[in-house]
């Protein structure tokens, strides 16, 4: 966890557009919307493949155009700049 720096989740929304402090605890959160379930999915599937490499997964939730993400690095308790690149790469995807 060398290169995992804790920031919590008021810093990363104030550096991110669009994100929220997700309730109750320390994570982030966005729902992003997509023309269609194929376009959700696609997008679904490149954060994927970029977050084996990170080896940092999202918490998520998929109905038809609509994704739910909720970010945070489990093993550090909390917000950090592993969730801050991950949300900004989707930010990039998403923006197309």
């Amino acid at each position: 966890m060398s290169d995992v720096i804790r920031i919590g989740a008021e810093q990363a929304v104030r550096e991110l557009g669009g994100w929220s402090v997700a309730a109750g605890r320390d994570a982030i959160a966005k729902t992003f919307r997509f023309a269609d379930f194929n376009a959700a999915f696609g997008f679904m599937s490149r954060v994927a493949l970029i977050s084996e490499k990170m080896n940092h997964h999202p918490e998520w939730f998929n109905v038809y155009n609509r994704v739910d993400v909720t970010l945070s690095t489990h093993d550090a308790g909390g917000v950090t700049e592993k969730d801050v690149r991950l949300a900004r790469f989707m930010d990039d995807i998403a923006r197309g």
